[in-house]
């Protein structure tokens, strides 16, 4: 230990005083403002990492911090959620049980739902104390982990958590990635650490020999290159070593190999043994490898003990540094690793633990043809596949290599392999491995198989006819399984949902389903019903879409999604907003960004702006941390709107922006006549009714079934336009979709209401627009009754009647105001002087960037909310939204109000004045 007077805790920070100091400075921070942190401490190996993370872990915890303290390993990087585990379930106070944890890992590819629950652990444990949660050698993370950690510490910006890492300086680290991710959203410092000093070396030799050490020694330590790892091992050579110099050279240890060469061969070959199962491996692991009973290697185990190689926590043996273990392992010849990992595998599975334990020494050991390898790989990855499906794609990948070139096992390994990349959304990399399979020339069955399998990634791609092509031709070739022949018929009605002939596609897909019900086929029922679903959604047929997705997600509960949506077409309000709740409590079974989507539709259409947008918002950034872009096009348009509604126009324009790039990338008819649609908006709120008029025939061109989709809901907008650009057999014809979608939804107010709105325009009947103003009262859209009792009231004003529109024109302005569409409501005219003078003013005042003026009505209840101390979950559960939605209602609260931490937005709440 240092003198009584110095402040370190461990000889080892000799030379790290400023390093500490601003690691020090960043766990007073997080105490001080209750706001969140991210350290990370680099370096190459042996500069003295783990030694300062362990120093600065104590100093928080002596501080009042909450600590968990874990470290990745080489070997168990492909095992989810490994590295962050250990951080979570041990410590002082552990975040969750093992039996928690076990049970979150248990969900349906739900990544993002694991991190949330983990998220409302800490953010729960954070009310009581700040916490601090470290991981070492962030470089060997498993890819749950890191992906937890590229969410976590934004997620949790406005709790006291200190997220502490170490790791070396690699090209590409994951480290970097973090701490990007982390960059603009809370504090971060990055803590290099360089070679020791001479005079610190020079500490480090007086801390092990005394002060009078011989200038020879001195010297000596040169080699060590500011190293204090190696530093250390030469001295702790020269501690055991004899007083004189003479004798010094023969048992001085320089270096790591030297040092393990003073030790007896049993024990340096039991360490070999442990250095490949990995940094922390179970005695009785290596004891096996050894071939020899545990009690004959007690004496070797105590030997690499005493010698300071290894640590005994009570459950498994530690190397005590990597560098230990990695300069054991490098002694061990090159062929004789690839046989100890082949047989570290095998004793691993026989003694029954996981496929994916036994992974990394595949990895390592197995060669081409080894078919006994390819299955470990195989049921690994279906293991991993839920929580991680990148990885699980990458070892299905590796199967692949080492399947035999020839023979049937080639082919069932590829087709695995297609459907895991294309549940990792791999889809151009699932495509080309199917091709190189079809191109050896598969039999038959193989071949229908193989097209089967392709069939999730072409229509993610977009790549309808030649889903429809492949599938006929996979038909037509027969030698097909039955059920094969199923999916294969299922998928063609799917891509010929977005076709022309509708009716065709229906037979198709009733055909399909009947035989998917009679063999019994899971797959190609839910194929089948998605593919009717999609047919019924894009012939306008609301009420049989409903009845299609509700059969779905009792099926598979991933597409309760699509039944929410489909129950807002027929405005049953009420039904989606039961789904949601029920989708709230079993979230592990949901597509996450899929829900956010629905939950975004259900708030736009009772007019919650705020919390709409807030869905969208969270969808997008969803679909980007799982790389699975669905509707980023869709809800960037619907943003644009909303922004026009409010009278946003620099963010609207950013919208449609944003929606051009991102329909680049996916340029299906769908997301194409969702951008020009949106065009044709900008372009009426800019005068030019001329482009407004081109961009609204453009989307009618791409296809009937999208007038359904996109219009079914805006067509008044659509008709209005047209009409100010003279386009008026464009505006009937529009008029007459709706009037055929209201035929075809006759219960549906809103579908009658708009079709009796769009004809009363056309024919500027004022009698027709009061009927649709009554439809539309049964309708829960308060934004589409809005938009038809303005123009009835602007009917009333043209026929000269402003007594009626007075009234009438009020309630629009009210309910566009209420729902915060400012823009709207001050775009409708005010009659009050009763003569049908326009005057239009703005319905409220402009509401300022900054300040607590400028939080929505739905932030400012969050903002009271987590004032009030609730967890973001408990704020989502009284507010009757996703937890997802609160904290980015959150963000924006801290934004406008110029914080970073509960604690200061509850100060500043508590001053406000009483309402």
């Amino acid at each position: 230990m240092a003198g009584s007077g110095d402040p370190l805790s461990h000889r080892g920070l000799r030379g790290r005083e400023a390093e500490l100091a601003q690691l020090q400075a960043m766990i007073a921070s997080v105490a001080r403002t209750g706001s969140g942190g991210l350290a990370l401490i680099q370096g190459e190996p042996g500069i003295g990492k783990t030694t300062l993370l362990a120093e600065a872990v104590s100093r928080a915890g002596a501080a009042g911090f909450s600590v968990g303290l874990g470290k990745a390993d080489e070997l168990h990087h492909i095992v989810p959620f490994s590295s962050l585990a250990a951080s979570i379930l041990h410590g002082d106070r552990p975040l969750l049980s093992g039996d928690d944890l076990a049970a979150l890992a248990r969900n349906h590819d739900q990544r993002i739902w694991l991190v949330e629950r983990l998220a409302e652990a800490i953010e729960a444990r954070a009310t009581d104390a700040p916490v601090l949660i470290g991981l070492d050698d962030v470089q060997w993370a498993d890819a749950l982990s890191r992906f937890a950690l590229q969410q976590l510490p934004t997620r949790l910006r406005t709790s006291p958590v200190l997220w502490l890492l170490t790791g070396r300086r690699e090209p590409a680290c994951p480290a970097e990635e973090i701490v990007a991710a982390a960059t603009g959203n809370l504090p971060t410092v990055t803590v290099s650490l360089g070679p020791l000093s001479d005079a610190a070396i020079g500490q480090l030799a007086d801390d092990a020999l005394g002060p009078a050490v011989d200038a020879w020694v001195r010297d000596l330590l040169d080699g060590a290159g500011g190293n204090p790892f190696l530093a250390v091992e030469m001295l702790a050579g020269l501690r055991t070593a004899d007083a004189s110099q003479e004798s010094v050279p023969s048992r001085l240890v320089v270096g790591v190999r030297g040092r393990l060469r003073s030790l007896q061969p049993g024990t340096l070959r039991f360490l070999q043994m442990g250095a490949v199962l990995g940094r922390r491996f179970g005695f009785d692991d290596a004891a096996a490898l050894c071939d020899r009973p545990a009690a004959a290697l007690l004496p070797a185990l105590e030997e690499a003990v005493r010698a300071g190689l290894l640590d005994d926590d009570g459950d498994h043996l530690v190397f005590r540094h990597d560098l230990l273990r990695q300069a054991v392992y490098a002694d061990i010849p090159p062929s004789a690793r690839k046989v100890l990992h082949r047989e570290a595998a095998r004793r691993l599975v026989a003694a029954g633990r996981q496929p994916i334990d036994a992974v990394p020494h595949i990895l390592r050991g197995a060669l081409p043809g080894d078919e006994e390898a390819v299955a470990l790989l195989r049921r690994a990855a279906d293991d991993v596949l839920a929580v991680t499906p990148d990885p699980a794609a990458d070892l299905m990948l590796r199967a692949l290599e080492l399947t035999p070139p020839k023979g049937q096992l080639k082919f069932e390994v590829g087709e695995q392999t297609i459907l895991f990349l294309t549940r990792a959304g791999r889809d151009h990399e699932a495509l080309a491995t199917g091709d190189r399979l079809l191109a050896d020339r598969p039999p038959l069955e193989t071949f229908g198989r193989l097209q089967s399998a392709l069939g999730g990634a072409l229509w993610t791609m977009d790549l309808a006819d030649e889903l429809r092509r492949r599938a006929e031709a996979a038909l037509a070739a027969g030698g097909s399984a039955p059920e094969i022949c199923a999916r294969l018929a299922a998928l063609r009605a799917l891509a010929l949902s977005r076709g022309r002939d509708l009716a065709t596609a229906r037979e198709a897909g009733e055909t399909a389903l009947r035989t998917a019900t009679a063999i019994g086929d899971r797959e190609a029922h839910v194929l089948a019903l998605s593919g009717l679903g999609e047919i019924a959604l894009n012939a306008g047929e609301n009420a049989v879409a409903v009845e299609r997705f509700a059969a779905l997600s009792a099926i598979d509960s991933a597409f309760l999604p699509e039944e929410v949506v489909a129950h807002l077409h027929v405005d049953d309000f009420a039904a989606a907003e039961r789904l949601l709740l029920r989708a709230a409590e079993r979230t592990g079974a949901v597509r996450q960004a899929m829900l956010l989507w629905a939950q975004g539709q259900h708030d736009l259409g009772l007019g919650r702006l705020d919390d709409a947008e807030a869905d969208f918002v969270t969808m997008e950034h969803l679909e980007d941390e799982v790389r699975v872009p669905v509707q980023q096009v869709n809800g960037r348009v619907i943003r644009s709107r909303i922004a026009l509604l409010r009278g946003d126009r620099e963010a609207a324009r950013e919208h449609l922006l944003a929606a051009r790039e991102r329909l680049a990338v996916k340029p299906n008819p769908g997301n194409t006549a969702a951008v020009r649609f949106l065009e044709a908006v900008h372009a009426e709120a800019d005068g030019d009714a001329g482009l407004a008029v081109d961009r609204i025939r453009r989307v009618q061109q791409q296809g009937p079934f999208m007038r359904w989709r996109l219009l079914r809901d805006w067509v008044d907008a659509a008709v209005r336009m047209c009409l100010r650009g003279g386009e008026r057999q464009l505006a009937e014809d529009l008029a007459a979709q709706a009037e055929a979608h209201a035929g075809r939804n006759p219960s549906v107010p809103t579908a009658t209401g708009i079709a009796a709105q769009a004809g009363g325009l056309v024919r500027n009947d004022p009698a027709l627009l009061e009927h649709a103003v009554e439809l539309l009262g049964a309708c829960p859209r308060p934004l589409a009754r809005a938009a038809a009792q303005a123009d009835l009231g602007l009917a009333l004003l043209a026929a000269g009647r402003p007594g009626p529109a007075v009234t009438v024109l009020a309630r629009a302005r009210g309910t566009f105001a209420e729902a915060g569409a400012h823009a709207a409501a001050a775009a409708v005219p005010r009659a009050a002087d009763g003569t049908g003078a326009d005057g239009r003013r703005a319905a409220s005042a402009q509401r300022p960037v900054q300040g607590w003026g400028a939080l929505t009505a739905s932030e400012e209840k969050v903002a009271r909310l987590i004032a009030q101390g609730h967890t973001n979950r408990s704020a989502a559960d009284v507010l009757v939204v996703s937890p997802h939605t609160v904290n980015t209602h959150l963000s924006a609260v801290f934004r406008k109000l110029s914080i970073g931490s509960r604690v200061q937005l509850a100060n500043l709440v508590a001053s406000l004045p009483e309402i």
